[in-house]
């Protein structure tokens, strides 16, 4: 058996083979090192530029209205496949505020109002989500772009990325007529 850590949240993982992505936050298997190597970054932070910590705020508010949006489109919809995707990206993007919460050292907000509901229809619910996905990878390649810190320019881009690869995935659904 193997012990990996990611270094971008920060959560152990196991198995004979290095997963392709982290489990938890969705980071490629590049962000995955042995767990003896892995070191945690935030502690050598050090102090967080003004721009960097409002982004960080911002997009900690946004995974945080993100999640239990999922968790109710999982819930609302009879499409196996769909619950298990939204179900997938509701743990994604609880991990990404977890991490983001990490960084700040601060508690999670709650929700905004009306930000955390989904709709009875399947379809609209991916457009939504793929539309929050979107102004997602779009701030966080700002944020990253305007961070002064290395660690918090390289959460920005892994944020990008896997949002990224969530709108893909959205995208293909929407392809299909869903």
């Amino acid at each position: 058996m193997k012990f990996y850590r990611c270094l971008i949240c920060g959560d152990p993982c196991m198995g004979t083979e290095k997963p392709s992505n982290c489990p938890f936050c969705g980071a490629s298997e590049s962000y995955l090192v042995p767990a003896a190597d892995w070191v945690d970054e935030n502690e050598a932070l050090g102090e967080i530029s003004e721009i960097s910590r409002t982004n960080l705020q911002r997009a900690l508010q946004l995974e945080v209205n993100n999640a239990p949006f999922y968790r109710d489109a999982m819930a609302r919809t009879r499409n196996i496949e769909l619950q298990c995707i939204f179900k997938n990206l509701a743990k994604i993007e609880a991990e990404h505020a977890s991490t983001i919460k990490k960084i700040l050292k601060v508690e999670l907000p709650e929700p905004g109002a009306g930000e955390d509901v989904a709709t009875d229809d399947d379809h609209e619910n991916i457009v939504a989500a793929h539309e929050r996905e979107i102004a997602a990878a779009a701030f966080y390649g700002q944020a990253a772009d305007e961070a002064v810190e290395e660690r918090i320019k390289r959460v920005f881009m892994v944020l990008t990325s896997i949002e990224t690869d969530h709108i893909d995935l959205e995208q293909a659904l929407l392809d299909r007529g869903i």
